[in-house]
């Protein structure tokens, strides 16, 4: 487990259509082993060439998003408190009394997220109960109604206040989803040994509303196959039951079989399943009644791409406190890319 690289993508920050700093990350890791472009929307094209040869080899797109649900300033009051726009599927529990990170065009400035209510001890029993709605959070900056306005621009990032840490075994930190998607997809780039096909790891970017970049890439690319890295949800906590766990802290790599965004392609996913139990890679099932990865709108495209997500079990999605288990995220490595090592040899054709 390479703690740096999961703590510097973790703690970095980038909403959608601001993953900057993120891809500067990617791209430096992947330096010398891969040719890179930036596409028009952003995402880093990541290219490993064949190292077998062989004609027409198949291209394999890998996937993995760099943004993460956060926000950006929509207005700035008199008073210099700051309304927000969400990016990404905000849950209004999870939002109260944080802390912020507000990102201008010159600085990072700090700022606490609160709602829009009366202290505790003032609420009626009906204001108590009443359901929160994200719309009535707000950022108190600390700054006069003026002084926001001259540092503060509509438009700037505002991203929360969290940096990595360890638990045991497991890691938390705010923007696993997807950052130890990148972490899987770049470690196992490095860790594939010989391979014949033609690796796009792609560092997509707008994921978390709507899947696209990852249309726009797959659109350019035409990959052969698509396999993508992102989180799925492990409900293995106090208060539900087992049968809506989805998947296990420690069980290994989330073989995605659906979720409502695609079906995985079954030969791509018995491919899957035949090199982790083949290599002795710890893995399990992955079935999710809903959410949805980059290979949902990669499959779609050029009349139908092979496409399977490979997931990594994650506690307490879309908070700040997303955690995963270090042995999940090392049996993801290792089975993407022991696949890489052999992705020529899968025949994903009906009869």
């Amino acid at each position: 487990m390479n703690v740096d690289l999961l703590k510097s993508l973790t703690e970095a920050h980038g909403v959608p259509g601001q993953e900057d700093a993120i891809r500067e990350i990617v791209r430096k890791e992947l330096k010398g082993l891969c040719d890179f472009h930036v596409d028009s929307m952003g995402s880093l094209h990541c290219v490993k060439k064949p190292t077998k040869k062989g004609k027409n080899p198949r291209k394999l797109m890998l996937a993995a998003h760099m943004d993460e649900i956060g926000f950006v300033v929509k207005y700035i009051d008199d008073k210099g408190f700051l309304r927000l726009q969400p990016l990404g599927g905000w849950d209004a529990r999870q939002m109260n009394s944080q802390r912020v990170f507000i990102h201008t065009k010159s600085e990072v400035r700090n700022g606490v997220m609160m709602y829009g209510t009366k202290p505790k001890h003032m609420l009626t029993d009906a204001e108590a109960a009443a359901k929160q709605e994200v719309a009535n959070f707000f950022v108190d900056t600390g700054l006069s109604g003026d002084e926001a306005k001259a540092k503060i621009r509509i438009g700037d990032m505002v991203t929360m206040n969290r940096t990595l840490q360890q638990m045991g075994d497991l890691y938390t930190c705010k923007a696993m989803d997807d950052r130890v998607g990148l972490y899987v997809m770049i470690e196992a780039v490095k860790a594939a040994k010989d391979h014949a096909v033609e690796v796009h790891a792609v560092a997509t970017v707008q994921e978390e509303i709507g899947l696209r970049g990852a249309a726009a890439s797959g659109s350019a690319i035409a990959p052969d196959i698509c396999i993508a890295l992102d989180i799925t949800l492990a409900n293995d906590i106090p208060g539900i039951q087992e049968q809506d766990h989805v998947t296990k802290l420690g069980a290994g790599a989330a073989i995605k079989f659906l979720d409502s965004s695609l079906i995985c392609h079954p030969k791509v996913f018995d491919h899957f399943r035949t090199i982790a139990e083949k290599k002795k890679i710890a893995h399990q099932i992955e079935i999710l009644g809903m959410g949805g990865t980059d290979a949902g709108a990669i499959q779609r495209l050029h009349g139908g791409i092979p496409s399977l997500t490979l997931s990594i079990p994650t506690r307490y999605v879309h908070t700040v406190n997303e955690t995963v288990h270090g042995g999940d995220v090392d049996a993801c490595v290792d089975l993407l890319a022991r696949y890489i090592e052999e992705a020529d040899k899968g025949d994903y054709h009906y009869s």
